[in-house]
């Protein structure tokens, strides 16, 4: 399999240290939708990441679907996703918070970097949305003893938090800064230390 993306995009990240963790071999193209978008366009004519090219060549082109895959093909007990209800749809809604503050991280930059006249209301409601997510899982998480979000065992929500919450660091620093939220920089940082976040690692490279 070929795992196309560059690791400074979590939605990216979060396929291949769950990749990682599934003890599931592939190809790693770090290719930017910007400098590298006509390689992308070859596999994926969204032009976007992550982009998983399977053995077969069919092709998965964004990270909710990646992450089903990879989950129905993963070693037994190893599974980021708990099967069961109500565990199941508890570790997603984190999971989506997650995955939906990644976006509006990226879109506020966006805004910011690629616009001659940025959108104020735009960016406002943007840095809304982020903060009042951040909001949700810190108080979340402020609630849970355990190392990983949900018990001794880690999912796919631990490792969506760390992902975007690095991103953000990156992206928007003063943002990161401004935020007080003990639960969740202690929860990256643990994260941020296991041996599969630091191998599937990249800084950030801001769009040329």
């Amino acid at each position: 399999m070929i795992l196309i993306g560059q690791y400074d995009s979590s939605f990216v990240r979060r396929c291949a240290i769950a990749m990682r963790i599934y003890s599931i071999n592939f190809d790693h193209k770090p290719w930017s939708t910007f400098g590298d978008a006509d390689k992308i366009r070859e596999f994926n004519p969204l032009t976007r990441v992550p982009t998983l090219v399977l053995d077969n060549g069919d092709v998965l082109n964004d990270s909710y679907s990646i992450i089903d895959y990879i989950d129905s093909i993963a070693p037994h007990g190893k599974l980021l996703m708990p099967k069961l209800q109500p565990e199941r749809h508890q570790v997603l809604a984190v999971m989506s918070l997650a995955t939906g503050l990644a976006d509006k991280v990226v879109a506020l930059f966006y805004e910011k970097v690629l616009h001659d006249h940025p959108s104020q209301a735009y960016m406002a409601r943007c840095r809304a949305q982020i903060d009042h997510t951040i909001s949700a899982l810190e108080k979340d998480r402020s609630t849970r003893p355990d190392d990983y979000w949900f018990g001794d065992r880690m999912t796919h929500a631990d490792i969506a938090v760390a992902c975007a919450m690095q991103h953000l660091a990156a992206s928007h620093p003063d943002i990161a800064a401004s935020v007080n939220m003990p639960a969740l920089d202690a929860h990256c940082a643990r994260m941020e230390a296991m041996p599969v976040f630091k191998e599937i690692y990249q800084p950030f490279i801001p769009p040329a």
